[in-house]
């Protein structure tokens, strides 16, 4: 049954013996909101813990949140989550994806779709509100995505949104990403997941609108969101004059600096990290100008066709080029055009090499830090010079500049963007001070007042030193995870900066007023982040029972430790520069991670969490206060629990 917010099911397919059944919303939603709550609590009850990432028995998981269906509060997101192969141990992971499809599931009356088991051969998904079938999908795998979609929407119609892989996913690529409408991608490893199970995409069509409980409290949100957005008048870095366009995301109304551009027919995007995973190979070789900038577009255009994640790639091709002048490959063992880095050809060659697993493409395709250990140590080597993660992923919002990304970092199987997030741009307004004139800057006193209001306390703000980093971690997480589980856009929410506000900071309620309007279900902040602690904790256990290894499994790469920051790892901040004791501007430039120190943010945190210190593992007590006995029962058979 529908409640305000909620569609009222969840939808359950088993590819393997054609089961079609329907959850009841209702069990879910009280103490895990929707979006990741739901899919932590859905992947704990559905796989077992034995199960690897491209066994019938993982779930590919799809969800959205209360948010969803809501225009003006940048509410139209949704979620691919499942066990994925990206990381080092395998781990459940998660993309979080924009466009029209996670609004289209709830249109047709469902919270999330649970795939599990494997089709006897490729298929795909056709949900038309109620009606709900397996299609034979032989004809489209093989399919770029861009093909995919164009093709299943004229089979079914133009009004349906699609989603999919492309042949990256299907060739279990460990990188390959989820595609759909407006180009939207998430990331996470969740592409090879849908090739393990045959499934090539889901066409999905509603027209069962949610209702919000209390639309008038929603509207006065919406329109104080508003007037902070700028909109489409916000100077864009992802622009190409006379090329792109912005573009507004589906259901937001807001705006940010998102661009688009349109070819043959089809919307491609140029957003953020995506423009970069070709751009400073064809600038090294062309220089600044048209061709380097058609290379940076057609990086961008491959990687979507083929489902390969830029996060990924961007990494394994600054690696790929150090190792190639390092000697330690060449073009006749590898069959790729090393000696054309920077043109069309090298690019093309790399990810058609990669998504079909051909020759070296075949190990590339598990990742670059698998591929660097079988090529050797000097190939190893080279690895901190372009990743930060164990999924191999980019570095960004390093931990030696930020201190507190250093637990997010450690807790995590791949780079958790949306908890990054909310400590890079308080850093980004400080840091845009010194550009901007008039009363509209974010100073240090400011920085220092969102610190005690957002993140427990003023010396969150000093990365001079690591008090107050481990709090803040836990809070920025607990938020962090009710905003991933209603679910709302990482760039308009948490709103800790506000330049219009008299003390230039955000509301920390604004989520909870928001949950509130929508289900009627009247939520404090508090309470709110409680839920959040919830389901980090049930996502903590998951991975607990399959072999994360409590507090030895909470690791950074070791270079962050024994490497110093340089200029050239931040491309935002080369000169590391953030505030340090009573806001006096310092550079982080030569730092580390001081290993000594980080075990005592992990014994500060795992107290805050109410964790056993010595090994990380949770605690019954704690778990008996999030009600959750029945997970607490689990870990305590297998001894994981203290």
């Amino acid at each position: 049954m529908a409640e305000h917010g909620y569609a009222g099911e969840i939808l359950y397919v088993n590819l393997s013996d054609g089961e079609i059944r329907k959850l009841d919303t209702a069990d879910y939603a009280q103490k895990y909101i929707g979006g990741r709550g739901f899919a932590t609590r859905l992947y704990w009850e559905l796989v077992p813990p034995e199960a690897k990432a491209y066994d019938p028995e993982n779930c590919f998981i799809c969800v959205t949140g209360p948010a969803a269906g809501f225009p003006g509060i940048s509410g139209f997101r949704w979620q691919v989550c499942g066990q994925s192969a990206l990381s080092e141990p395998q781990a459940f992971s998660y993309g979080n994806l924009g466009g029209p499809w996670g609004g289209f599931l709830k249109y047709a009356g469902y919270d999330a779709l649970v795939v599990q088991g494997k089709a006897e051969k490729p298929v795909y998904l056709y949900v038309d509100d109620d009606k709900v079938e397996v299609r034979d999908g032989s004809h489209i795998w093989g399919k770029s995505t861009y093909d995919t979609i164009d093709i299943l929407k004229s089979e079914v119609g133009e009004r349906f949104s699609v989603m999919t892989t492309g042949q990256a996913g299907e060739n279990l690529v460990a990188y390959a990403t989820i595609f759909s409408d407006e180009g939207a991608s998430g990331s996470g490893g969740l592409g090879s997941i849908m090739g393990s199970k045959l499934l090539k995409a889901v066409a999905v069509y509603g027209t069962k609108k949610p209702v919000a409980a209390h639309p008038d409290k929603l509207q006065k949100i919406v329109d104080k969101l508003k007037p902070q957005s700028g909109g489409q008048g916000m100077p864009s870095p992802w622009s190409i004059p006379g090329v792109t366009e912005p573009q507004i995301c589906y259901g937001c109304e807001i705006g940010c600096t998102k661009t688009v551009y349109y070819k043959e027919g089809r919307m491609m995007k140029s957003f953020c990290q995506s423009t970069e995973v070709y751009q400073q190979p064809p600038i090294d070789l062309y220089g600044q100008g048209e061709q380097a900038m058609k290379m940076r577009m057609l990086g961008t255009k491959l990687a979507d066709g083929y489902s390969l994640d830029t996060v990924a790639m961007q990494a394994l091709i600054e690696w790929l080029i150090l190792c190639y002048k390092e000697g330690i490959i060449n073009a006749n063992d590898t069959g790729l055009p090393l000696g054309q880095i920077g043109a069309p050809e090298f690019i093309e060659t790399l990810m058609r090499k990669i998504s079909y697993r051909e020759g070296f493409g075949n190990l590339l395709a598990d990742g670059a830090l698998k591929t660097a250990k079988s090529l050797g140590q000097k190939a190893l080597d080279l690895t901190p010079r372009t990743m930060a993660t164990r999924a191999s992923e980019k570095k960004d919002y390093d931990p030696r500049l930020f201190i507190t990304t250093a637990i997010m970092y450690a807790t995590e199987p791949r780079r958790p963007i949306h908890q990054l997030h909310e400590v890079s741009f308080g850093l980004f307004s400080w840091l845009g001070r010194r550009t901007t004139d008039g009363e509209r800057v974010f100073t240090s006193d400011d920085f220092r007042r969102m610190a005690k209001k957002f993140w427990g306390s003023e010396i969150a703000a000093d990365f001079s030193t690591y008090e107050g980093k481990a709090l803040a971690a836990k809070l920025i997480q607990d938020r962090q995870f009710v905003k991933e589980s209603m679910i709302l856009c990482d760039f308009k929410f948490p709103n800790t900066v506000d330049l219009g506000s008299p003390d230039h900071t955000g509301d920390p309620t604004l989520e909870s007023q928001v949950y509130s309007a929508i289900t009627g279900d009247e939520k404090s902040r508090e309470e709110l982040d409680k839920i959040g602690e919830r389901i980090i904790n049930v996502q903590r256990a998951g991975r607990i029972r399959q072999g994360w290894g409590g507090r030895k499994g909470d690791k950074l790469m070791e270079y962050l430790h024994t490497t110093p920051l340089t200029r050239e790892d931040l491309f935002f901040n080369p000169e590391c520069m953030v505030p340090g004791k009573d806001g006096e501007p310092m550079s982080r430039l030569g730092m580390v991670v001081d290993r000594d120190e980080f075990e005592k943010m992990k014994d500060e945190y795992y107290g805050y969490r109410g964790w056993d210190i010595e090994t990380g593992y949770q605690t019954k007590d704690k778990l008996h206060d999030l009600e959750l006995d029945d997970i607490a029962a689990d870990l305590e058979k297998r001894g994981l629990v203290k």
